[in-house]
């Protein structure tokens, strides 16, 4: 008599598992997927079976254990990834500053603002590039390619120093480089997003955000560490190479870069599910006309939808790009740190911000599943606004005014007082603000770090939460390309506008306009709200039981 293995049925964030089977001669033959399950195999009679386990075999296989078990372990791989692409961009983003200002004295702080936004413009232009590359090849392609431009940058960002002149202009091409290897941030979501469920995909997407956080976290404290170097640091004359405390960070962040091309070689693997959970088959491993499209992708895409996601991205990676410029040259201006000390001092502040955003992250996970995506998104973006205004100068205290030599100047200047050390610090009196614009003290810094600190990882997390929803079981490589782009766009012209700003009207200028941007940001998602609903629930899959 033929039997029938079926194994039985297990749950817990993993779907089921099932058995093949093949019409021979009038009889059906069963073989399970996971032989090791065996011993759990419950026999019955075929002849009264048959019919019933045609009709009720899935269209897609579902998940087995094995299968989700590689499932996440390539998730996680995906979750380093992000970590990398954040620690590549944390990792010397408080030292830029006075490492430009070190081995190019002409180098001020609009150049600065370019330096700065290299990186955004590199990862805007690679992100699309990778994402339509991820839609049709295996995506091990374009990463290893991704992080081997990565790891090549960031050597070449530790040899700046080392050219006799144009050193500025070596800077600005090596963080080029280093945004381009951070151009696979679009295949590692739209991986993450293809490879979980409607259900888990809120809850993956803020454990990549936290992986973001963490890599936001170690990046200043590794720089913040590595300070303690010093300037000089150590030369090894056999490959020219001077290891300080501007280098060391990005060799650091080569060595990362290694690793991660270990682990996308040895342990991705290519895995697809549909809003239910169900394998499907990848589109990446054989043309669009070949694939057999699950019904769950059927219908069109809310491109109106897409376009306010963009757009809504654009402005919170904006506001942040301007924060996280910023912050290095405001608290040398109004505190009068030393270079030494703006890194200690911002790497630790940028470092207590990445891990409140990581608590942020828990919380996120457990508010949404209860008030849903977008009414975080609103709240977050009014934390920002909120954050932005405390930042505003008030009060009748104006910042110390750095000393010059008045031997190279002509006119008016201050002048160095006899016991300060050789580093000027304080306000430049070139910047002319500085003579009217009242001081903004350490504890408006620190609250406004606070409130943007909350605010920008929930706005970071639902917008590309919902993006991901807003697309549903489609190819989301492309379209997480152009959300990347966008996101890099604003980092591109962030540090660029309040460089420019900052420099020419100050601070109160600068965040006046960020306050206005935000306005208009939460004005505009509110306008869109009903809109911005899940794929599946929009075409009424799945009832919206949320916000």
């Amino acid at each position: 008599m033929d039997r029938i293995g079926q194994t039985d049925c297990q749950h817990s964030g993993i779907t089921n598992q099932i058995l093949s089977f093949s019409w021979e001669g009038g009889t059906f033959s069963g073989t399970s997927i996971l032989l090791p399950l065996l011993s759990k195999t419950t026999l019955i009679n075929p002849t009264e079976s048959r019919m019933e386990h045609l009709e009720t075999t899935p269209m897609f296989m579902t998940s087995g254990g094995d299968a989700d078990r590689s499932r996440w372990r390539s998730i996680r791989v995906m979750y380093f990834t992000m970590f990398l692409s954040s620690v590549g961009f944390t990792i010397v983003i408080t030292s830029i500053w006075p490492y430009l200002k070190k081995i190019d004295k002409s180098a001020d702080a609009s150049f600065l603002g370019w330096v700065v936004a290299a990186y955004s413009l590199g990862q805007m232009v690679a992100s699309p590039l990778f994402g339509l590359w991820s839609n049709h090849r295996p995506r091990q392609e374009p990463l290893v390619c991704s992080l081997f431009i990565n790891v090549s940058a960031n050597i070449y960002y530790a040899y700046v120093s080392l050219p006799s002149s144009h050193k500025k202009i070596h800077m600005l091409l090596a963080r080029t480089f280093v945004g381009i290897g951070a151009g696979n941030v679009a295949v590692v979501r739209s991986y993450v997003a293809g490879a979980t469920s409607l259900k888990e995909r809120t809850c993956a997407m803020a454990n990549m955000s936290a992986c973001q956080a963490l890599g936001f976290i170690l990046g200043p404290a590794l720089q913040a560490a590595l300070s303690f170097i010093g300037e000089t640091g150590v030369t090894v004359n056999v490959i020219q190479l001077q290891v300080n405390m501007y280098t060391a960070p990005a060799l650091l962040a080569a060595c990362f870069g290694i690793i991660n091309i270990l682990l996308v070689i040895l342990v991705l693997r290519e895995h697809c599910v549909d809003d239910h959970g169900n394998h499907i088959r990848a589109i990446n491993y054989t043309s669009e006309e070949q694939v057999d499209v699950a019904p769950e992708a059927e219908g069109d895409i809310d491109q109106i939808a897409v376009f306010t996601s963009n757009v809504l991205f654009f402005v919170i990676l904006f506001i942040f790009a301007v924060f996280e410029t910023i912050s290095t040259p405001l608290s040398m201006d109004m505190f009068a740190w030393t270079r030494k000390e703006a890194v200690l001092y911002n790497g630790i502040i940028l470092a207590a911000i990445g891990f409140e955003s990581i608590l942020v992250f828990v919380v996120v996970k457990v508010v949404s599943a209860r008030v849903g995506d977008r009414p975080l998104l609103l709240g977050g973006l009014i934390l920002i606004f909120v954050g932005f205004f405390i930042l505003l100068p008030w009060g009748n205290q104006y910042p110390k005014i750095q000393w010059a030599d008045i031997q190279n100047n002509t006119g008016l200047a201050p002048t160095q007082p006899s016991n300060t050390s050789l580093e000027p610090t304080g306000c430049p009196y070139k910047q002319a603000w500085c003579l009217f614009t009242p001081v903004i003290h350490l504890a408006q810094y620190i609250t406004s770090d606070i409130l943007i600190g909350v605010g920008y990882p929930t706005c970071n997390v639902m917008s590309y939460t919902l993006y991901s929803k807003i697309l549903g079981p489609k190819p989301q490589g492309v379209y997480m390309g152009w959300l990347t782009a966008s996101g890099s766009g604003a980092r591109t012209l962030g540090p660029v506008f309040v460089s420019q700003v900052y420099t020419i009207l100050g601070p109160r200028w600068a965040f006046s306009v960020i306050c206005g941007i935000v306005l208009v940001a939460i004005v505009f998602l509110s306008a869109m709200y009903k809109r911005l609903v899940a794929f599946s629930i929009r075409h009424g899959r799945i009832e919206e039981r949320h916000d």
